[in-house]
């Protein structure tokens, strides 16, 4: 694979999970672009936003960017669910959108193993009903922007995966 290619998505949808199997399947180097920049700002996530605002976490998303295409190729990348407003991304690599509704999305949350934990890492899905607003903000941005689309709540995660090879030509 010598072209990254760029998973997006709404928070919770399972962009992570996906690389991890992408990558145990395939062989590939996976990074995610919000432990990138909670490395580089030695907090996670909810503490950046909390001490800093959301501006300046979405100011660490495009200097994250910037990085990648400069220095990253034939990377699966995970990426944040607001990830996608970065000015570059069509420069990273092929844009894969992981599309599922929002009630898939808030079920598969609420029912995980580790739940609290997966809503805890979240900051904007503290509040269901903004959450929602946000996803509803956020779905026609992503299908704008991305390259394949792959409905998640259809396909198991071998199915997925084998898509996202299969339209990425891996």
């Amino acid at each position: 694979m010598k072209k990254n290619i760029i998973l997006i998505g709404f928070m919770g949808v399972g962009k992570g999970t996906t690389a991890r199997a992408f990558t145990k399947k395939y062989g590939t180097y996976i990074i995610d672009t919000d432990d990138l920049i909670e490395s580089k700002e030695n907090k996670e996530v909810k503490k950046i936003f909390e001490k800093k605002g959301e501006a300046y976490f979405r100011a660490q998303e495009q200097v994250t960017a910037d990085w990648i295409e400069k220095c990253v190729t034939g990377t699966l990348i995970s990426c944040g669910g607001g990830f996608y407003k970065v000015n570059n991304l069509k420069k990273l690599g092929t844009v894969v959108l992981l599309d599922a509704s929002f009630d898939w999305i808030h079920n598969r949350l609420k029912t995980a193993k580790n739940a609290k934990s997966k809503l805890a890492k979240r900051p904007l899905f503290s509040d269901e009903k903004k959450a929602k607003k946000l996803y509803n903000e956020r779905e026609k941005a992503y299908r704008k922007v991305a390259d394949v689309i792959i409905d998640v709540e259809k396909l198991t995660l071998e199915e997925q995966i084998a898509q996202i090879a299969k339209k990425c030509k891996v």
